[in-house]
């Protein structure tokens, strides 16, 4: 009957889970906040319908591997080397100040150096899941912000991998330089090893699977490459998730990357949900009402230290402001690697259970506030924005000296993101010899466009000062090709307010984006979900011989469906 149980266990969460994830959609709030709610709920120190909580972390472990093993997949490599300036400098940086910073604070408080040393390492660790979630829903790993956010976690999850191989030497083995140096070299080999496979084997193995054209040899190959590369890092010292999102990094080398996440993504959305309702087990809400003060106080330590540690981060990096606010939000919070790394030292006596449980308290709050938390970011970063002496603190809101980019240029146009479609639409008016100037955040955005043009600066878009200096006033039309829908929506007002009869265009994703960029003040908005649409009708029709008039006219219908709020 033990076996009855464990099931009873499963549907118990897992109705739990919906019930809570419906009303918390229905509210229009975050559904990784919803599952740790049901966690609080279920676990014993709620309600008490789950009472052997070893059944579900079980599941829960299998779940945090598929997990961060489809970030790891997600990771493309080329993406990687894209971001490598943000990941080596703005990474080190966030773990290396977060670090010592609580290190210092600890020992103040005359803990050990070993136990100051692991509350750091914990501290300085946030959720890659929650975070890049809240990303994708919004359509913002690509903007600015989000690209630095996701180097910072990149250079987290690959520093858990040295971490956890330390951990056992502060656990209560000498500390000496040997073992260290060992411990680092096995770690640098482990990374260098699954870059390697990346590269040169598993994606020569993949398609020789696919080759053979059968579905479920790909699925169990793809199974046995994660749980194979895992169970081997995990030979090493390492955790089990370490390895998963290892064997991640691994299959993100290989052509068929989509294919293996597609296959494995009902499996992962199910074991990661049980995951975060594992995490809302360990909270204990009579645990926080007799430990209020001290919780609350940890709390707020780790939000406001680690929000201020990522703001001066990416300062250093010369981020905009509004950049290193909402990267400040979105990294403030404990991670679940971080679970991983306390997990790892219970029992050692290596932190005092008192300051423990507090701990562990503060850091499921922190994962709890943080979906919250994003979605006000943007608004935050939008009304401290407003505050010109604030912003022009930051050189970044200023345009860079850029000979012949902008020279007293009239009746232009303002290109914003030098992406495909800004560099596609650059080189269409310098073939008609239209006057224009490309401004972005990207840097190697900025350096290709000055190669392929000579007209650009680097420059945020939202900033009055920018878009002075390129000569908004006298301008004929904006055109923003950026990624990030809020700061394209103040770019928007702003530049309304400095050009009233300008002429904006706005390339967005989402139909939803339409409505607000045109109350902004916006001439035109494109979203790219609509003409996506278009052009997939239009090609099967052309396919079938529909007559060319007839394939125009569906276009039109298509278009002025998506203009019909109630369709």
């Amino acid at each position: 009957m033990h076996e009855l149980a464990y099931l009873q266990d499963l549907v118990i969460i897992l109705g739990f889970a919906v019930i809570i994830v419906i009303v918390f959609h229905k509210l229009k709030l975050p559904s990784i906040a919803g599952f740790i709610l049901s966690g609080i709920l279920v676990g014993p120190q709620g309600f008490g319908l789950i009472t052997d909580v070893h059944q579900v972390e079980v599941l829960a472990e299998i779940g945090v591997a598929l997990l961060l093993f489809g970030i790891g997949a997600e990771l493309a490599l080329k993406k990687l080397q894209r971001l490598w300036k943000l990941v080596v400098i703005g990474g080190f940086l966030q773990v290396g100040l977060t670090t010592v910073t609580v290190f210092a604070i600890a020992k103040i408080t005359d803990l050990s150096d070993s136990t100051a040393l692991v509350i750091g390492l914990v501290v300085a660790l946030s959720s890659t899941a929650i975070v890049l979630r809240g990303l994708q829903q919004r359509g913002e790993v690509d903007a600015p912000h989000g690209r630095l956010i996701l180097g910072i976690l990149v250079f987290q999850d690959f520093s858990v991998v040295p971490i956890m191989l330390v951990i056992p030497l502060l656990t209560g083995a000498d500390l000496n330089a040997g073992v260290f140096l060992i411990t680092l070299a096995k770690s640098v080999g482990i990374i260098v090893a699954v870059l390697l496979l990346a590269v040169l084997i598993v994606p020569r193995i993949l398609s020789l699977v696919a080759r053979t054209r059968q579905r479920q040899l790909f699925i169990l190959s793809v199974f046995l490459l994660c749980l194979g590369t895992a169970w081997l890092v995990t030979k090493s010292g390492a955790s089990l998730a370490v390895g998963a999102f290892l064997a991640g990094l691994v299959v993100s080398g290989s052509k068929y990357r989509h294919q293996a996440l597609a296959d494995m993504m009902s499996f992962r959305e199910i074991f990661a949900s049980l995951f975060f309702v594992s995490i809302g087990m360990l909270l204990s809400p009579m645990l926080i009402i007799e430990n209020l003060g001290p919780i609350l106080a940890i709390l707020a330590a780790i939000l406001l230290g680690k929000s201020l540690i990522v703001f001066i981060t990416a300062a250093i990096l010369r981020m905009p402001l509004r950049v290193c606010l909402i990267a400040a939000v979105a990294l403030a919070q404990i991670g679940e690697f971080s679970f991983i790394l306390l997990f790892s030292i219970q029992g050692t006596g290596l932190i005092e259970k008192s300051l423990e449980s507090s701990l562990v308290s503060a850091a499921i709050l922190s994962m709890f506030l943080t979906p919250f938390a994003m979605s006000y970011g943007p608004r935050l970063a939008a009304g401290l924005g407003k505050f010109t002496r604030l912003t022009s603190l930051f050189k970044v809101d200023t345009v860079e000296d850029a000979p012949g980019a902008v020279c007293n240029i009239c009746d232009h146009t303002i290109i914003s993101g030098y992406g495909f479609a800004g560099r596609e639409l650059a080189h269409v008016l310098e073939g008609y010899d239209i006057p224009y100037v490309i401004v972005d955040l990207n840097i190697e955005n900025v350096r290709r466009a000055s190669r392929e043009t000579g007209k650009a600066v680097f420059g945020d878009i939202t900033s009055q000062g920018v878009l002075s200096k390129l000569g908004i006033e006298n301008a004929r039309e904006l055109i923003l090709l950026i990624n990030d829908p809020g700061a394209a929506e103040r770019a928007v007002r702003v530049a309304r307010e400095l050009a009233p009869r300008l002429f904006i265009t706005v390339r967005t994703f989402y139909l939803l984006d339409i409505e607000p960029m045109l109350e902004a003040g916006a001439d035109e908005v494109i979203p790219a979900e609509r003409e996506a649409a278009v052009q997939v009708a239009i090609q099967l029709l052309k396919r079938h011989k529909v007559d060319d008039q007839q394939v125009e006219k569906q276009g039109l219908v298509i278009r002025d469906h998506s203009e019909d709020e109630n369709y």
